[in-house]
């Protein structure tokens, strides 16, 4: 038995005010594995937008003062629905995107983590009293929740990345508008459907989904109401950096969490089939379609033949040439990801492993690509700067810790990044001047969990998901004073 709620005559329904609505405008959602309609779902114009609004803010006035214990209650039936009722959490995303198993448990588990966590934070952010100046006077700080909050989270990794765009702000006391993606629905809808059974009151999470055509008009109308207090954005810096512009014309703080160039240092010193085998993996995992995958691996020119075959090696058992190829969202990903490397290689860079396969040799399945690894990359090369976001990583080969540094930081990305060596103080020494938000030592670059603050630098974005720094994103300070 088919553990996927919805069937080719299925609409996929809004959340709005705590009831499923399904609008009379709709958009097709199409499998990148079959290339069939999967089902329909709901597209949301204005008035849908401005009755998620009004429920937000009515929810608010209550949600606000709801103690910590109440909210904990909430994230842990939450906690344990997700985890009973994981084999539908996984039918619907593997048919929705493609993702294989492997990774939708990584993505799932951090998820799950995440709501447990959270039961634990809630209410733990506490205010604090300070001594005024004037004698015969007292003061204190507080922290407070902003309001009514925007989450615009992506389809690549649905659970992690839509949950905590909705549950950290909640679990501050604010209530929350989440603008999921057209690709990914009914694995919203699933997630959003087990918040609400395992008691949130009604109005506190709305969902909003829209036909691509309408994303500037529904977002920008969200953006500019007045009771959206701030937003969290995951995606593309492309898309990230029109929405930072509207939340700064209508002065709204913002989350960013953007694109990625992750690079992964291999010094002579490394244990080379460990950080093989975790390149591998990085680079190709879902396809590359992670914002955290590894795109340039740096190898000390002592190693690198070693390496070079190592590499090989963990790619053919993970990534083997016969088997499938990764499954890219959608054919306009794979040409994408596809023209980056015939870019490279039409100036001089050489495919070392794997074939660039043509559109054509994959037949109606042109989302399709093999995994390539691409060496003699220069800064003519579109490769080079631009994100991939596709099953290709650039090879490179230095002279020491120094050229392996300037070349890691030769983006306008600063996300994630890998150090492999077996020498922890010269690692510290690197993994300092990195920069990028996260630094994973003897580790993939694709690394997130519920307690360890996520988030980049540079066009990557700014402010923090994930532990007690991203429950403090959701709180505002606020000084009282008084005369004794």
């Amino acid at each position: 038995m088919t553990a996927v709620i919805f069937g080719p005559d299925s609409v996929v329904p809004l959340w709005l005010d705590g009831q499923q609505h399904v609008t009379e405008s709709t958009f097709d959602v199409v499998s990148p594995v079959t290339h069939q309609i999967l089902w329909k779902c709901s597209s949301a114009e204005e008035g849908d937008v401005m009755s998620a609004i009004a429920s937000a803010e009515k929810a608010f006035e209550t949600w606000r003062w709801t103690k910590p214990w109440e909210r904990r209650d909430i994230f842990l039936r939450a906690y344990h629905l997700l985890k009973e009722r994981r084999h539908i959490s996984m039918a619907h995303s593997t048919t929705e995107t493609g993702v294989r198993e492997v990774m939708f448990g990584f993505e799932y588990g951090t998820a799950m983590e995440i709501c447990f966590q959270l039961a634990a934070l809630a209410g733990n952010e506490a205010g604090f009293v300070v001594d005024p100046e004037e004698k015969g006077t007292s003061a204190m700080v507080i922290r407070e929740p902003y309001g009514v909050v925007l989450g615009i989270a992506p389809w690549n990794a649905p659970h992690t990345l839509g949950l905590r765009a909705c549950l950290f702000p909640l679990a501050a006391g604010n209530t929350v508008i989440l603008k999921g993606p057209e690709l990914a629905p009914a694995t919203y809808w699933h997630f959003v459907s087990i918040l609400h059974e395992a008691g949130l009151p009604a109005g506190c999470l709305n969902t909003i989904y829209h036909r691509p055509s309408d994303a500037a008009k529904i977002t920008g109308q969200l953006i500019a109401h007045p009771a959206i207090r701030k937003v969290n954005f995951c995606g593309s810096t492309l898309v990230g950096s029109s929405i930072a512009g509207l939340c700064g014309k209508y002065i709204k703080p913002c989350i960013m969490e953007l694109g990625g160039k992750g690079a992964a240092i291999i010094c002579e010193d490394a244990d080379i089939a460990l950080a093989a085998q975790q390149c591998a993996l990085a680079a190709f995992n879902h396809a590359g379609q992670v914002c955290m995958s590894t795109e340039r691996i740096i190898v000390h020119k002592k190693v690198a033949e070693t390496f070079k075959k190592a590499l090989k090696t963990a790619i053919d058992e993970f990534f083997p040439i016969d088997g499938p190829s990764p499954i890219l969202i959608n054919e306009k990903g794979a040409l994408k990801a596809r023209g980056l490397v015939v870019d490279a290689i039409s100036k001089g860079a050489v495919a070392v492993h794997g074939e660039l396969s043509s559109p054509d040799e994959h037949g109606d399945r042109k989302n399709r690509m093999h995994p390539v690894v691409v060496e003699g990359i220069n800064q003519d090369m579109d490769i080079y700067y631009k994100e991939s976001f596709g099953p290709s990583v650039s090879l490179y080969t230095v002279e020491d810790d120094k050229q392996a540094l300037t070349l890691a930081n030769d983006t306008s990305f600063g996300l994630t990044a890998a150090i492999f060596s077996e020498d922890l103080r010269r690692a510290m020494r690197i993994a300092k001047r990195l920069e990028t938000g996260a630094v994973h030592i003897n580790s993939m670059t694709i690394h997130d969990e519920a307690s360890l603050p996520h988030g980049g630098v540079k066009e990557s974005g700014f402010g923090r998901f994930n532990g007690r720094d991203g429950l403090k994103e959701w709180l505002r300070i606020k000084s009282i004073t008084w005369r004794d």
